[in-house]
């Protein structure tokens, strides 16, 4: 597994108009966790896993300068190499990463960058399971009854639970793959949820893996509190 490139492509050029309201205009993925910013945190995590050999951050173009040194270079993290910049939709920034990506690379994980929690165990487990696969994907078991309604918000009918899971990040696909799924649904005029419906429609093989349902993602004021609970708790 080791003789493997594995490149990370973290995703973080969201405005996070709600979160930004409430923090002054600073962008959610750069808002301090514990004094340091959330995309720092979250790239952190990946250098510290051994068969990670590149992390490519995607963030908005005017933001690129600031975090090559509030997020990498202040943090001596050595395997950001560059920084793509972000496009007009999630899977438009994920693509401008992945252009960017060397073809010799074997394995690609996207991450959302404000999904600081993840762990090196996690990510190493969700590596080997993408043998004999396209891709493969954390998520964890649905824990509240879920509901498929129509647009005018009746209810439509009751899912079974027991075969719904909340799907999160990383998620991790042969580079080849992801490649021909992102084509694919460009030359459809399709856009998808996550990288994992692209691989889904372009006709691959994707494993489920359980995750952690602390690996929770930033995207309110609320979950900044949580954010925080986690790190008193030593849960990070």
């Amino acid at each position: 597994m080791h003789s493997l490139k594995i490149t990370v492509l973290v995703p973080a050029a969201g405005s996070g108009t709600r979160m930004a309201k409430a923090a002054g205009g600073t962008k959610k993925q750069f808002l301090l966790l514990d004094g340091r910013p959330i995309l720092a945190h979250t790239l952190s995590r990946f250098e510290e896993v051994p068969e990670v050999c590149e992390i490519i951050p995607i963030v908005p173009p005017e933001d690129m300068e600031g975090c090559l040194e509030n997020c990498v270079e202040l943090q001596g993290l050595k395997k950001v190499k560059r920084i793509a910049p972000g496009g007009a939709q999630r899977q438009d920034s994920v693509y401008n990463g992945l252009k960017a990506v060397d073809p010799d690379t074997a394995y690609v994980l996207v991450h959302d960058g404000v999904r600081p929690f993840i762990t090196r165990e996690l990510i190493q487990v969700l590596i080997g399971s993408l043998e004999g696969v396209d891709g493969a994907i954390l998520a964890v078991p649905a824990k509240d009854t879920l509901k498929e309604v129509t647009k005018d918000h009746m209810v439509k009918r009751t899912l079974d639970r027991a075969s719904c899971y909340q799907v999160q990040t990383p998620q991790a696909f042969k580079y080849k793959s992801l490649l021909s799924a992102f084509e694919k649904a460009y030359a459809d005029g399709y856009y998808g949820t996550d990288e994992s419906s692209l691989v889904e429609r372009n006709g691959g093989r994707v494993r489920v893996v359980e995750g952690s349902y602390a690996n929770i993602k930033i995207t309110t004021p609320e979950d900044m509190a949580m954010a925080e609970a986690l790190l008193r708790a030593g849960r990070s």
